[in-house]
């Protein structure tokens, strides 16, 4: 009960915070940018969103590489909830356009595709994005606090693409991603 509790507080907080940033201003940042880490290896900021992400016929246009970090995202993210478990075990054995080797995204991964000058209710990816079948709501992450083994992080592609901690007995969306290397 105090589980479901804190859990309903957390999202009670993105739900006012993307409120707050749909009243108060946060339309105002620029798009296409922001949400990116500086950080991650490879990441060209600005890139318009039509050259950003391609559409890949070697994996029967059914993955997009994102030319920012280098990852290939699902095209179309499973529409349904899962355990975090079970989540993770369905990204390792997908098949994508033929293709093996998928996983959960770290959060710093995920988050790279939010633009947050989209306002609530989202999904705050950049306008013209070539994703099917995403939500305004909730993706797992493999990110954990401290190899917590209570539940691990997520993003809210409706709001804002805030992150929160989820337990993992909840069930969430879910998103998978490889690596981009050696991909035609």
């Amino acid at each position: 009960m105090r589980r479901r509790r804190i859990f309903s507080v957390t999202m009670g907080g993105l739900v006012l915070g993307g409120l707050f940033l749909a009243v108060c201003g946060g339309g105002e940042a620029q798009a296409g940018t922001q949400g990116v880490p500086a950080d991650l290896p490879g990441v060209i900021q600005g890139q318009p969103t039509a050259q950003r992400f391609v559409i890949l016929p070697a994996f029967n246009n059914e993955a997009v590489l994102d030319k920012e970090t280098g990852l290939v995202w699902e095209r179309s993210p499973q529409p349904t909830s899962t355990r975090w478990i079970a989540a993770r075990r369905t990204c390792m054995e997908k098949n994508v356009g033929g293709q093996k080797g998928w996983r959960l995204p770290s959060l710093q991964e995920l988050t790279s595709l939010v633009d947050t000058s989209i306002a609530p209710p989202g999904p705050t990816l950049p306008p013209g994005h070539p994703f099917l079948t995403v939500q305004s709501t909730v993706y797992w992450t493999a990110t954990r606090i401290d190899e917590d083994a209570r539940g691990s992080w997520a993003v809210h592609f409706g709001l804002g693409g805030g992150s929160t901690f989820i337990n993992w007995a909840h069930s969430v969306q879910s998103w998978c991603v490889r690596d981009g290397t050696n991909v035609n």
